[in-house]
């Protein structure tokens, strides 16, 4: 099984950071959807949102107004 490197999620000059950060977040909400389902989870969350992000499923938006 070969995972996404992060070089090839990130695109546009994006960080590391906001990577880490929008897969963790994308994480809670597919165990939280799970929960509420009362669903048994297939994968491990974590690595169904990094699948997420590399298919451009979902995508991280950085304010400009933060970069120095």
């Amino acid at each position: 099984m070969l995972r996404p490197a992060a070089i090839q999620i990130l695109k546009n000059n994006e960080s590391y950071y906001s990577l880490v950060i929008g897969v963790a977040k994308r994480a809670r909400e597919i165990t939280a959807e799970s929960f509420e389902n009362k669903a048994i989870l297939d994968e491990r969350p974590v690595k169904k949102a990094v699948d997420e992000f590399a298919a451009g499923d979902y995508k991280i938006i950085e304010d400009p107004a933060l970069k120095n």
